[in-house]
């Protein structure tokens, strides 16, 4: 792996795991960097002065490692957080859609929740993810709350793999390519 951008001043202590969780694929283990209090703070500091003044309503992340970046940011901003699951996890009566997308590595179903005395219809939504490989989780979901009504008015993430996408819209931290 190779790092492009970094804007952490904190040292990075990413390790990588080729062939999982199948052949062909290099894993890339960010946990140290959640595992570092410093360094978490650094992120969770980094993602607020970005997104202060961008008037969002929601922050909306995709399980797992999403969930936790993502409620660290909303609990900073004072704004709540739309946890997106996978297929099955949220009762029927709590899902406001379900949506199919396909990774780098098979196919999967998310469902976005319900919003509590609200609907998605001209609310502003921000993204936060982990990692960012070919994008589609991501662009998944925000077509998901764009036919809902909502405005996604951005997206960011920890890592994001350059060489598998063109997103120059996204905010990341860290850019790498693999070698």
């Amino acid at each position: 792996m190779k790092i492009l951008n970094n804007k952490l001043k904190n040292k990075l202590n990413i390790r990588c795991e080729k062939d999982f969780p199948i052949h062909g694929i290099e894993f890339i283990d960010i946990n140290p960097l959640m595992i570092q209090g410093n360094v978490l703070k650094e992120i969770t500091m980094l993602f607020t002065e970005e997104l202060i003044n961008k008037k969002i309503d929601y922050i909306v992340s995709p399980e797992a490692r999403g969930f936790l970046f993502g409620s660290i940011i909303a609990n900073e901003l004072n704004i709540g957080l739309i946890p997106v699951r996978k297929k099955g996890k949220l009762a029927p009566s709590t899902r406001e859609c379900q949506f199919d997308y396909v990774k780098e590595y098979g196919s999967d179903t998310l469902e976005l929740p319900k919003l509590v005395n609200d609907s998605y219809k001209g609310k502003r939504f921000y993204l936060i993810d982990d990692i960012y490989a070919t994008g589609n989780t991501l662009k998944a979901i925000e077509d998901a709350i764009t036919k809902l009504g909502g405005i996604v008015v951005g997206m960011g993430v920890v890592l994001n793999i350059k060489e598998l996408n063109d997103n120059n819209r996204l905010f990341s931290l860290i850019d790498v390519n693999e070698e």
